[in-house]
């Protein structure tokens, strides 16, 4: 990883303080087949805020996110096939989407799929994750 403020003045993105360069080399499991990628990237963190073992936790955490959420959404509710497109649909069954992932994971679930099924058995009782009484 490298960081740089040398680039800003060169740059016509607002708020920039440093520029970052991330080089990831992997290999996967199952077939040994070798990659890399590089990444750039603006932020407005100044270097006394974001040094670059800061800005690459950020970088991670992000990667957290994706994994724990969007991937949930895309994988587990297939919200990419979703049809709804009129008005606010697609925005409010997104919402509905999260805040299903987050009751379920406030009541300890680790694997969301697994825990929907147990909800779809449970039927009403399952109103007992937002203190609903049956």
């Amino acid at each position: 990883m490298w960081t740089s403020t040398e680039l800003n003045r060169y740059l016509f993105f607002p708020y920039v303080a440093q520029v970052f360069c991330i080089q990831r080399h992997s290999t996967e499991l199952v077939s040994g087949k070798q990659r890399s990628e590089t990444v750039y990237g603006v932020t407005s963190l100044s270097p006394d805020q974001a040094d670059a073992a800061r800005i690459m936790d950020l970088a991670r955490g992000h990667w957290s996110i994706e994994n724990r959420l969007h991937w949930v959404r895309d994988v587990t509710f297939d919200e990419d096939r979703c049809q709804i497109r009129t008005g606010n649909g697609a925005q409010i069954m997104a919402s509905l989407r999260n805040i299903a992932i987050s009751l379920l994971r406030m009541a300890g679930a680790r694997y969301i799929a697994p825990a929907l099924r147990a909800c779809a058995r449970l039927g009403l009782r399952v109103l007992r994750l937002i203190g609903v009484p049956d």
